[in-house]
């Protein structure tokens, strides 16, 4: 799949009211998609982009916003059966990554109440 495809693929985004928006306001990537294909894409697309530059911007700075997916990684990885994959079937793997994001959840709310 293509950067541009990947974009066309993005689900609306619910609000509480008005129109459902189609695409977020804004991506941030690392230095794997500095291109002028993928910012094409994003400008065509009325999406800014935040993508850090080959050579020019340290990789430091970027990983401020990204931490949270890579961290939600992290505690997917906990559970052995995402390690390695297991089921051929895609709706059985899907339904484990669901099951595994309620439990880590619930235990998020159990540890706040």
């Amino acid at each position: 799949m293509t950067f541009a495809e990947l974009l066309d693929e993005v689900v609306p985004i619910r609000q509480r009211r008005g129109r459902p928006r189609k695409r977020p306001a804004k991506l941030h990537a690392d230095k794997g998609y500095d291109y002028r294909k993928c910012r094409r894409a994003l400008r065509q697309r009325g999406i800014k982009s935040r993508i850090a530059r080959r050579g020019k911007e340290p990789k430091d700075r970027l990983g401020r916003h990204r931490w949270v997916v890579e961290r939600s990684f992290a505690w997917l990885n906990q559970f052995r059966r995402f390690r390695v994959r297991y089921e051929r079937d895609v709706e059985l793997h899907r339904a484990f990554v669901v099951l595994g994001c309620a439990l880590i959840t619930w235990r998020a709310v159990t540890r706040f109440c």
